[in-house]
C-alpha cells in the first residue's frame, strides 16, 4: 500500500484516488460473499475449495494463494525491517528476524482468546490512523482537488504508468488471504444454528467488514493525499521508496 500510494500520490497527484475507492468496494464486496460463504454452510474458503471443487481446480487455486499470501507477507516483512532500521538503526537482517519473531508472537497469542488478538490489532491500526489524521492537519491538502480524485477518470486507465499503478493499488487492497480470513473468522464467534438468526449473522458479519475496509480506505486514501500534497510538483522524480519517503516527510 505505501510503495504504490506513494507513486500514484508523487507522480499523479490525487487523479488515481478514485482507484482506491473503487478497490476498498470490490474488497467489501468479496469479504460479504466470504462472510455469506461461512455462515451458510460452516466451512471457510480453503475448506470449501478443498470438498467442492475437483482436483484439477483445487492445486492450481491453493498455489494461486499461497503466492499472493507470500508476496504480501514478504512486503510486510522487508517494509517493517526498513522502519526498524529508519526507527533505530537496525541492521536489516535483524529487524528481519525481530519481525519474525513478533509475528510468531502474535500467532501466540491466539491461545488467549481471538478477540484479545482482534483488540491487539484494532489499536495498532488506530494509532497508524490517528498518525495520518495529524499528518492531514499538517498538510491541509486542497479538499476541492482531493474530492474531484474520487471522480473516475477513463484517461488514467489508457495511460500504461496511471495503469500500472491502478493495478498495483488494486491488488494491495484486494488480497487473497484476506478472503480466506474472513470466511473463516465469522466461524471463531459463538451463535446458535438455528436458521433464522442468519439473516442477522450476515447483516452483522458485513457490517463489521465493511467497517474495518472502511477505515482501511481512509488509511490507504491519507497515504495518497500525504505524497500528492507534499511530493507532487515538488520533487522531480516519482517517490516510491520507504526511506526516500522519511527523509522527505521528516520536516
Amino acid at each position: 500500500n505505501w510503495a504504490t500510494d506513494l507513486a500514484a500520490g508523487s507522480q499523479f497527484g490525487y487523479r488515481l484516488l478514485w482507484v482506491i475507492g473503487l478497490s476498498s468496494l470490490m474488497a467489501m464486496l468479496l469479504q460479504s460473499l466470504c462472510c455469506r460463504l461461512g455462515i451458510a454452510t460452516r466451512l471457510d474458503l480453503a475448506q470449501a475449495c478443498s470438498q467442492l471443487l475437483p482436483r484439477f481446480c483445487r492445486i492450481p487455486l491453493w498455489l494461486l494463494a499461497e503466492v499472493g499470501i507470500i508476496a504480501c507477507d514478504l512486503a510486510e516483512l522487508v517494509g517493517s525491517a526498513i522502519a526498524l532500521q529508519l526507527l533505530f538503526g537496525l541492521p536489516l537482517l535483524w529487524g528481519v528476524g525481530l519481525t519474525a519473531a513478533d509475528t510468531l508472537l502474535l500467532l501466540a497469542l491466539q491461545r488467549f482468546g481471538i478477540r484479545r488478538l482482534e483488540a491487539l490489532v484494532i489499536a495498532l491500526v488506530a494509532l497508524v490512523g490517528g498518525c495520518f489524521a495529524v499528518e492531514m492537519l499538517l498538510l491541509q491538502p486542497d479538499w476541492g482537488q482531493v474530492g474531484q480524485g474520487f471522480l473516475p477518470q477513463s484517461a488514467s486507465l489508457r495511460d500504461g504508468q496511471q495503469l500500472f499503478l491502478a493495478a498495483g493499488i488494486l491488488g494491495a487492497t484486494v488480497m487473497p488471504h484476506n478472503l480466506y480470513l474472513h470466511s473463516a473468522l465469522v466461524n471463531t464467534r459463538r451463535w446458535p444454528e438455528h436458521p433464522p438468526t442468519k439473516p442477522l449473522l450476515l447483516r452483522l458479519a458485513s457490517l463489521d467488514s465493511v467497517m474495518a475496509l472502511s477505515f482501511a480506505f481512509l488509511v490507504n486514501a491519507a497515504i495518497l493525499i500525504l505524497a500528492a500534497g507534499t511530493f507532487h510538483g515538488v520533487v522531480a522524480e516519482p517517490v516510491e521508496d520507504l526511506r526516500q519517503a522519511y527523509t522527505l516527510l521528516s520536516p
